[in-house]
């Protein structure tokens, strides 16, 4: 799964406070909640500058996920009326950002939320990385939170000169678990009530994107659902630097990594981090995508 700001891995800004996201609270209030931290995948193109809050970002083709199509235009297939009741008095999308973010520091507190989130266009930044999750690209200038601090390690690194595969980095694995123990311990009650709280929002962003038939949380269930089918491999993960035909001297080389088997690969954007994570990462990321879908899913809360 891509790193920091290149197409596979790339190498985190200088800064001390962690980041990816943690699709837990994230992808539920509002998603806001949090759930962000570990969620946050890596780009597969250069970092780009932050589009202006006020215009919705540029939506890209879509791309099916087999496992989890889109729902016709009949009508939502999991209403989020059904968690809870919307705000009667929603600021407007492109004012949203100073009400959102007290709804956040309220649940998670204000540091926290100072540390782990941008809150700059937040709406439209969940909903533009979750619409992302199943696609081969989640670009970073949209995540709602920073990229993970440290840079991407394989074992047997020297000058990067080589193409011959690798393995990644035991020590990578640690990046994350910070993360996913703030993201268990997201209150997952209240974060998915904010969520519908705010939901008018969300469902207005994910229709600037080009889908205004669609519903956002349709979307998220759909994704929750891809991201639980991404593979657990056990054994060490091999990669590769991709080939550039340049004489220009690579000085950063681990930003060009790509698994070196194909199926992995080809996975999407969200399924490669959950990958890299480690399989005990993985594992406990899954238990909060489950926790999360559980309650989210409200078609199937109704048929209990």
């Amino acid at each position: 799964m891509p790193d920091q700001d290149t197409a596979e891995f790339r190498p985190a800004p200088a800064r001390t406070a962690p980041a990816p996201w943690l699709v837990a609270a994230v992808l539920a209030c509002g998603v806001a909640a949090g759930a962000a931290w570990w969620f946050w995948w890596r780009p597969v193109e250069p970092p780009a500058a932050p589009p202006p809050v006020v215009s919705a970002p540029a939506a890209p083709a879509p791309e099916p996920v087999a496992s989890a199509p889109l729902p016709e235009a009949s009508g939502p297939q999991n209403p989020v009326d059904a968690l809870a009741r919307a705000d009667s008095a929603l600021p407007a999308l492109a004012e949203s950002d100073k009400r959102v973010g007290e709804l956040l520091a309220e649940l998670l507190g204000r540091d926290k939320v100072m540390t782990y989130l941008l809150t700059d266009g937040f709406v439209r930044r969940v909903v533009a990385t979750v619409d992302n999750l199943g696609r081969a690209h989640a670009p970073s200038r949209m995540w709602p939170v920073p990229p993970t601090p440290q840079r991407f390690v394989v074992d047997g690194e020297a000058d990067g000169s080589s193409n011959a595969p690798t393995t990644v980095s035991a020590s990578n694995a640690a990046r994350y678990t910070p993360l996913l123990a703030f993201a268990e311990a997201v209150p997952m009650e209240p974060a998915v009530a904010l969520y519908a709280r705010l939901y008018p929002l969300f469902q207005q962003a994910y229709e600037e994107l080009g889908y205004p038939r669609r519903y956002f949380n349709d979307r998220l269930v759909a994704m929750l659902d891809h991201l639980l089918q991404a593979p657990e491999p056990q054994a060490p993960l091999r990669v590769k630097l991709t080939p550039v035909n340049t004489e220009v001297t690579n000085l950063r080389p681990w930003v060009r990594y790509e698994y070196a088997d194909p199926a992995l690969e080809s996975l999407s954007s969200g399924q490669k981090i959950l990958v890299r994570m480690g399989p005990a990462n993985e594992a406990r990321a899954k238990a909060l995508i489950r926790d999360l879908r559980k309650r989210v899913a409200t078609s199937e809360i109704a048929r209990k």
